[in-house]
């Protein structure tokens, strides 16, 4: 398989997914928008392997070792895989380093082994492994690396992975059997995985909840500056992470902290309203 069948295959994969904080990059360099579509499917792909609801464990942890062994064959020009193929020649051209890729790999491994977590910091650890490696492929495909817009973006990404979780607490324990509120913080609230089996909130929850969620706008807010420090024909589409994620906090605190009951997702309409926002406010010279 060429390079070139290989992009647009993945490119394809990117298309298809229906996610709440889309990479579009439509404003973007072609070479750059055609690098994100291949990181994009590549990270989709690998979270499908570690979600996939027919295998067991132990099916997925080997198809994700088949899939780390098919990155590296690929790296070294023998890959078959179209998804695996364009990002290789991604990693090569944009001298990325391989270990942003390999830690999401371990995070869906985490995800076979791991169901509970103990506190917030082991909770951030393991956005080590989640989030905040697809921040740096992002930056890395831009061409940044330096330290402080690093430091940023891995907040943003932090803040984003955080209220996934708060959003899905019901879908996760429901479909994944993962409760990610950590043990720590439900028995200082007093929350038990019973009050997350019931049909709506309990007070005690809520107020759970609401704690969590703060701690995750706080991280987006201290990442948003970085939408002002990359290239101009990229903006948007940083800002729109944030800009996702502030929305998806404020939607929760509407419900008033109950994500129980009723999960909270833009759509399309919303990520149109949200895309337009941050256009305007750009326009404007204010904050996305």
């Amino acid at each position: 398989m060429s390079t070139g069948e290989a992009r647009a295959r993945a490119a394809g994969i990117a298309r298809e997914h229906d996610e709440n904080f889309p990479v579009a990059f439509l404003l973007a360099p072609h070479d750059v928008r055609d690098d994100m579509r291949s990181v994009y499917a590549y990270c989709r792909v690998t979270d499908d392997i570690g979600d996939a609801g027919i295998a067991t464990h132990n099916e997925r942890l080997d198809a994700l070792d088949a899939w780390e062994t098919g990155l590296h064959s690929a790296l070294d020009g023998r890959g078959d895989d179209p998804v695996l193929v364009a990002v290789a020649d991604v990693i090569r051209r944009r001298a990325l380093p391989v270990d942003h890729f390999a830690r999401l790999i371990e995070a869906n491994r985490i995800d076979q082994r791991v169901d509970r977590w103990e506190t917030h910091e082991d909770l951030l650890w393991y956005c080590g492994h989640s989030a905040t490696p697809v921040g740096r492929m992002v930056l890395g495909v831009l061409g940044i690396d330096d330290a402080r817009r690093t430091a940023l973006s891995d907040a943003t990404c932090e803040g984003l992975q955080l209220v996934n979780f708060w959003q899905d607490i019901r879908r996760d324990l429901d479909e994944r059997d993962r409760v990610y509120l950590p043990r720590e913080d439900m028995d200082l609230f007093g929350v038990s995985i019973d009050d997350l089996r019931a049909s709506v909130a309990s007070p005690a929850l809520r107020e759970l909840v609401r704690m969590e969620v703060g701690r995750a706008r706080a991280r987006l807010v201290e990442g948003a500056p970085l939408r002002g420090m990359v290239p101009r024909r990229v903006r948007h589409d940083i800002a729109m992470f944030t800009a996702g994620g502030l929305w998806v906090c404020d939607s929760i605190a509407e419900q008033d902290f109950d994500t129980i009951a009723g999960r909270p997702a833009p759509g399309a309409r919303g990520r149109a309203g949200m895309a337009a926002g941050v256009a305007w406010r750009m326009l404007r010279g204010g904050r996305a």
